[in-house]
């Protein structure tokens, strides 16, 4: 079967062969872990039970994680095996099961949270991703997931272009964050403060570029206002940038607050911001269910 899960569409057949992503077939779980330095309303005390999937269809030039998203690390799980590693993370006391890196497993992803959830599986399903997403598949896993956990990249197809090869991807990124918040249009959390269901978009400022990273904000207040929590990101890392000079160095503390000043005067409260490269605070320091 021609893989088009993901806008690269490359239609190759992954039974046989690796797709873009660097993944064939079966589902690869690079990691799987307690993560505690998620957004607070993902990870709060217990920790969001992540499970990092090898592959990725964007090849982001300052990727950190380059073992996992090149495809080159990990190993093959069953739908079943997914299914009991997810329950297995909730057990350990995972507030969610966090997919990070899902989309090109989709498919499978689905049916190990279908066993998961006769296995007894009560957490919310996190689906925490590039944002480079065909809406053909999060409408196939709108019965599935819970919460949507989503960047929001590039406004400028010419930064896309340069550092993830994907000149589209701010049309995509787009059409996906509409059927995302289509199918969660309300964000709801627990007593305790965790998210139960809704949207996070994740913007990761790049040196130099805080221009765009104002765009991206102009655009997500005036599209959804608070119907999204957003997530402001200051941990750009560089790594093997020389022939990326323009961006081969730490985000500046002016720069961060250049984007964080533009929020506020726009009239944003749902934002997280971070300090010493953690989600650790928030306009709105109380959520309450919705």
């Amino acid at each position: 079967m021609k893989c088009e899960l993901c806008p690269r569409r490359c239609g190759v057949d992954r039974s046989v062969e690796t797709g873009f992503c660097g993944c064939g077939e079966k589902a690869v779980v690079a990691h799987s872990m307690l993560h505690f330095w998620e957004e607070p309303c993902i990870s709060g005390k217990n920790g969001s039970g992540c499970v990092f999937f090898a592959g990725c269809q964007l090849k982001c030039v300052y990727c950190q994680n380059r073992s996992i998203s090149r495809g080159s690390a990990g190993k093959e799980y069953s739908v079943r095996e997914l299914a009991e590693l997810f329950v297995s993370l909730e057990r350990k006391g995972a507030n969610n099961i966090n997919l990070v890196t899902p989309d090109h497993f989709a498919l499978q992803i689905r049916a190990a949270l279908r066993e998961a959830r006769r296995l007894g599986m009560t957490v919310p399903a996190v689906y925490n991703c590039s944002g480079y997403v065909c809406v053909e598949t999060l409408r196939a896993l709108a019965d599935d997931i819970d919460i949507y956990l989503t960047d929001f990249k590039y406004m400028s197809s010419e930064l896309a272009e340069r550092y993830s090869s994907c000149p589209d991807y701010p049309d995509r990124a787009k059409e996906a964050l509409c059927e995302m918040v289509r199918q969660h249009p309300l964000r709801v959390y627990g007593a305790d403060g965790m998210m139960r269901s809704g949207v996070i978009v994740r913007h990761l400022i790049l040196p130099g570029n805080t221009a765009d990273s104002i765009r991206v904000l102009d655009h997500l207040h005036a599209r959804y206002g608070d119907a999204i929590q957003v997530s402001l990101m200051n941990q750009f890392t560089p790594i093997g940038l020389e022939n990326y000079q323009e961006i081969n160095r730490k985000l500046t503390t002016l720069e961060y607050d250049r984007v964080i000043k533009h929020a506020l005067s726009i009239g944003m409260e749902n934002v997280y911001i971070q300090e010493k490269g953690t989600a650790s605070e928030s306009f709105i320091p109380e959520f309450r269910p919705q």
